[in-house]
């Protein structure tokens, strides 16, 4: 469920030095943006912004970019590190659609997809952010020896971007359908809002790790 509009969400967006404007035109330059040469990891579709905080807090040598289409959710993570902003995270609001636009070859060296929509009309199914034809786009920026992690409580969500990936050519990694009963791969696990809401509900979460 997103949030309702709320009044004035996007001038404090524009206000806010913690979002980063124009983004196209730091394309290829995303390590000079934040003064290192650090490596730079980026959650798309970041909500109210719970991972991606906790991981910059607690990966301080890792770049973050976190990327959200909708104001109203966007300024939640604003107000949320406004009290305390950290140097290595920086919000985009786009429509990911367009993100191969902002980023170059071999500028990403890790790509989050946490509970993204799951567009369930299959006409829509090409908007879905694990699909070919995304997967297709990460393909341009991510480093080659880069991964991706996708975390879902949508089974068939999930079913679908499993399906997808021997289309686009990548491959899996390692695989859960029971993440917290998953010794392994629960090691760091930082959960989102919506996995902590529908893990307590008995809920399973499915998680992949995939690379080409």
């Amino acid at each position: 469920m997103r949030l309702k509009n709320v009044p004035g969400a996007r001038d404090v967006i524009a206000e806010s030095s913690l979002v980063v404007h124009e983004p196209e035109k730091q394309k290829g330059n995303w390590q000079q943006v934040f003064g290192n040469d650090h490596p730079v990891h980026i959650e798309i579709g970041m909500g109210k912004g719970r991972f991606i905080c906790e991981m910059a807090k607690t990966h301080p040598d890792i770049n973050y970019i976190g990327i959200e289409k909708y104001s109203s959710v966007l300024l939640r993570a604003i107000q949320k590190m406004g009290e305390e902003p950290l140097p290595n995270l920086l919000f985009i609001r786009m429509d990911a659609e367009n993100i191969d636009e902002v980023f170059g070859l071999d500028e990403v060296d890790r790509i989050y997809l946490n509970f993204s929509d799951p567009w369930p009309k299959d006409r829509h199914a090409k908007r879905r952010l694990p699909s070919k034809e995304f997967l297709a786009r990460y393909d341009r920026f991510l480093k080659k020896d880069g991964v991706l992690e996708f975390k879902t409580d949508n089974r068939g969500l999930f079913d679908f971007a499993v399906e997808e990936l021997p289309q686009a050519g990548w491959k899996l990694v390692k695989i859960t359908y029971d993440l917290h009963h998953d010794e392994e791969m629960m090691q760091g696990n930082v959960m989102t809002e919506y996995e902590q809401k529908f893990s307590s509900m008995g809920n399973p979460i499915y998680k992949y790790i995939i690379n080409r």
